[in-house]
């Protein structure tokens, strides 16, 4: 198996990736249930607040959902995710420890790049499939057809800026298997427990590419 098979498989799963930001654990399982029956399996929750950990834990166990862990920056992320039950992980960019601990771990990496010189060094490492991040700041979707030209071989999860309005403009592109999103989640909609449209935004994304 390549380093990125399963990575691959996961972000086969639908178009788009919920980036999750979750500030209260109690709110993860109910969240991934809604995001899971609107079509979006594979959730990103990134390690950005003190509920993060709990919050994968509490993912982990909900029937159909792929759970992995963002924002991984140092080793110690990774086997924390990985502890919590990640089941890949999802970095802003790559380093050599971060990679040798995920491999050590057994986690699927989706590694960050936003060059072609960063793409070409992680190809160069095993990983084809990588996060194009962040997007839109690096030059949207024009920049990563650009990059896609001469790398045929790699492809896309992008990731920063990308919403209802371009999605599609990602999603087009023969590099792209899917794209990351928050929009799926919004903090107020998840503040007032709306899961009911939370799984509406969900069926929205999963149906882009119908």
């Amino acid at each position: 198996m390549s380093k990125t098979q399963r990575t691959r498989e996961i972000c086969a799963l639908a178009p788009i990736v919920p980036v999750l930001v979750v500030d209260d654990a109690s709110h993860a399982r109910p969240l991934a249930e809604a995001l899971v029956a609107g079509g979006l399996p594979a959730l990103e929750v990134t390690l950005r607040t003190p509920a993060a950990l709990d919050a994968i834990r509490a993912m982990a166990d909900v029937p159909g959902g792929v759970v992995g862990a963002g924002t991984l920056v140092t080793p110690e992320d990774v086997r924390a995710a990985k502890e919590a039950g990640a089941q890949f992980g999802v970095s802003p960019g790559a380093t050599d420890a971060l990679i040798a601990a995920c491999e050590a771990e057994g986690l699927p990496l989706l590694p960050g790049a936003a060059t072609a010189s960063e793409a070409m060094a992680l190809l160069e490492k095993g990983y084809d499939m990588l996060k194009f991040f962040p997007a839109e700041a690096s030059g949207g979707a024009p920049a990563l057809k650009a990059i896609g030209a001469p790398l045929p071989q790699i492809t896309f999860c992008p990731t920063g800026g990308v919403s209802p309005s371009n999605a599609l403009d990602y999603l087009s592109l023969s590099n792209v298997a899917c794209a990351g999103g928050s929009w799926v989640a919004p903090k107020q909609m998840v503040q007032t427990c709306d899961w009911a449209g939370i799984e509406t935004l969900a069926r929205e994304a999963a149906s882009l590419v119908d």
